[in-house]
């Protein structure tokens, strides 16, 4: 068979997880060996390797250091807004963690305290991070420039005894002030945090409260180096607030047995990745892609892992993520969709690639937004590597669907992120919780248990973890997007299931829509969204941006990708509305708004998303939508 190894994994993984795990597990230092391996005596409320004992931080740094890896570089941290490249080796920067948890013991942090982070991406931020890891301390990173009011939220929620902060993030030609917006969210909350910790960057010093701030240096220079703390494999790690639907933020909790091993675990099968190797993920530690793959897995594995400050494209061009790669031998690099886009969009032809010799690159690993066709194929084309789409969430911590690179490589269907990974029991539900036929677009699920690494409740509110994501399908996890499966087992992920739209009574993904619209080969990138229509109940219309250089008519472009879709999805999908514009509103990790746009075309009053990464977008978004005659409203709320 040609996925023989594959499913001989996969298959094993289903069959007897507690001894799948457990083995896995045998590659983490652990203080005391767990009494059960899979704790399922409260469910939904499964636990892994309840009663063992380890350090994450420990397993990160000190094994290294001591099984012969302490002079290998660990972190390379590169700013391409300041032009300073550094590297720590495994010895050093365990030695300077060491330091900084016993700067956070001296504040009076300890075991089970929260710290809130709120930094851009510097070398502190990593450290804080596992400094808190070292103590038994739980982080709360804030993603760096969240407006005061969501870090107000977050404060509120995690109740923290300290906050670290810096005194600026740099982007592109700005500079944001990221005291101010602290000051203002301490002032906003309930909840007071008796320190704040404050990194001064020279492009912009922050004023210190004598009171409560503390220079970060300053306290730096009088700690001294503390050792790892056991805790509990069922203790949480971190809280990672992802945004809620009711405004409220959701405390995804992350614990440290299952996630260490499944981190671990996952950088040898599904990236194929080995110590001592250079791995890349070009995120930011405010999400999940940071916490899981800049900071512990790479380090869990022994690999050096690169923490970069700057942007796939205006740092200082099109080839910024080239010169990285180059520069630094990365083997693997693990990057979003929107970030191969907007290179894409700048460097349609791949000029700024010829500069630079990529001969280390191995595979190319896109998530984080569902990745279309001629994106993935024009990567494949032009780095001439394999290009692998896999899909997770916050929630999970790690890869649900992906191409093993490290167990079998199968054949890469464009548009789909492979096969389940092992420890994941996916599913494809109608309304009724009956599986789907294949191809059939329905609700994407897990039979539970959920493999270790992913979360275990929601922080303070197990009531929301069971509401928000086990009670619709009793004894599965509700995943929130929607899809199929198809005849080969191959998984498709086409939209949240809020984005499938109901024209005259035809179920369609808006996903399937915007993949005709992005093989048009002036597309840079595009975005359907269902708007409200008093006949049909809804319809789906279309906003794209094109490529750089590209000199089509608009109405010719409208007239064409309105025909395209007509022959690949047929007349049922009423696609009659597309519009030009010049950018999409997206997060900061570059998810597109599309829940925004819709209530935009319905004429609904629509919030301003506390994630949004150009508030004036939505401007230029209200315009073009009332040029293809929808009621917008004036203003946000």
């Amino acid at each position: 068979m040609q996925d023989a190894v594959y499913q001989a994994v996969y298959q094993r993984s289903l069959n007897d997880p507690e001894s799948f795990w457990a083995e896995a597990a045998e590659d983490i230092h652990w203080f005391r060996r767990w009494d059960r391996v899979l704790d399922d005596r409260n469910k939904p409320f499964y636990r892994w390797f309840s009663g063992g004992e380890l350090n994450t931080c420990y397993n990160a740094l000190d094994v290294h250091v001591e099984q012969g890896r302490a002079d290998q570089a660990a972190l390379i941290y590169d700013s391409a807004v300041t032009a300073r490249i550094k590297t720590w080796t495994y010895r050093e920067l365990r030695d300077q963690v060491a330091r900084v948890a016993g700067m956070l013991r001296a504040q009076g942090v300890g075991k089970g305290d929260r710290v809130v982070i709120y930094m851009p991406m510097v070398p502190e931020a990593v450290m804080a991070m596992l400094a808190c890891a070292r103590i038994g301390a739980i982080h709360a990173v804030v993603f760096g420039g969240f407006a005061a009011p969501e870090l107000a939220s977050r404060i509120d929620d995690a109740q923290p005894r300290l906050v670290i902060t810096a005194s600026c993030g740099l982007e592109p030609g700005r500079t944001v002030e990221y005291k101010p917006l602290l000051d203002t969210a301490i002032d906003i909350a309930r909840h007071k945090p008796e320190r704040c910790l404050i990194v001064q960057r020279s492009q912009y010093p922050a004023t210190l409260s004598q009171e409560r701030d503390r220079d970060w240096d300053q306290q730096l220079a009088a700690a001294a180096a503390v050792d790892c703390v056991p805790v509990a494999a069922t203790d949480p790690l971190y809280i990672l607030h992802t945004s809620g639907t009711t405004g409220t933020p959701k405390g995804i909790v992350r614990d440290n047995g299952g996630h260490a091993v499944a981190m671990k675990w996952s950088m040898k099968n599904v990236y194929d990745v080995g110590a001592g190797e250079v791995y890349w993920a070009a995120s930011d530690i405010g999400w999940v892609v940071g916490h899981s793959y800049i900071v512990y897995a790479p380090l869990l594995k022994g690999c050096t892992t690169i923490l970069y400050e700057g942007k796939p494209v205006g740092t200082p061009d099109p080839g910024a993520f080239w010169r990285v790669i180059s520069q630094h031998q990365v083997s693997v690099l693990f990057t979003a969709p929107t970030a191969i886009r907007a290179i894409k969009k700048e460097d349609p032809d791949g000029q700024q690639r010829r500069k630079y010799d990529l001969s280390s690159l191995r595979t190319l690993f896109l998530a984080g937004e569902r990745c279309d066709s001629d994106t993935l194929t024009w990567s494949k084309q032009l780095l001439g590597v394999p290009v692998i789409d896999h899909w997770w969430q916050t929630e999970t911590a790690w890869a649900i669907g992906a191409n093993c690179m490290g167990i079998q490589a199968l054949p890469i269907k464009p548009g789909s992120p492979t096969r389940a990974v092992p420890g994941y029991d996916v599913r494809c539900f109608d309304e009724h919780g009956n599986d789907a036929a294949p191809g059939t677009i329905g609700n994407i699920v897990i039979r539970l248990p959920l493999p270790p690494g992913t979360f275990p409740t929601l922080w303070n509110n197990d009531e929301r973890f069971v509401h928000g994501y086990m009670a619709r399908f009793p004894g599965y996890y509700l995943s929130g997007d929607a899809g199929y499966l198809d005849t080969d087992g191959y998984l498709w992920i086409m939209s949240r299931i809020d984005d499938i739209i109901n024209v005259a009574g035809h179920r369609l993904s808006t996903g399937a829509i915007e993949e005709v619209l992005a093989s048009h080969t002036d597309v840079a990138e595009c975005a359907v969204v269902g708007v409200a229509d008093a006949l049909k109940g809804q319809v789906p219309v279309g906003l794209v941006v094109l490529k750089a250089g590209a000199e089509i008519d608009p109405t010719l472009l409208s007239q064409q990708l309105i025909e395209r879709v007509r022959e690949r999805i047929g007349p049922v999908a009423s696609f009659r509305t597309v519009g030009v514009v010049k950018r999409l509103p997206k997060t900061r990790s570059g998810k597109i708004l599309r829940g925004t746009m819709r209530d935009m075309a319905d004429g609904k009053p629509y919030k301003m998303p506390p994630t949004i990464d150009d508030p004036h977008i939505l401007v230029e978004i209200a315009e073009a939508l009332r040029t293809l005659g929808y009621t917008v409203v004036d203003a946000p709320r």
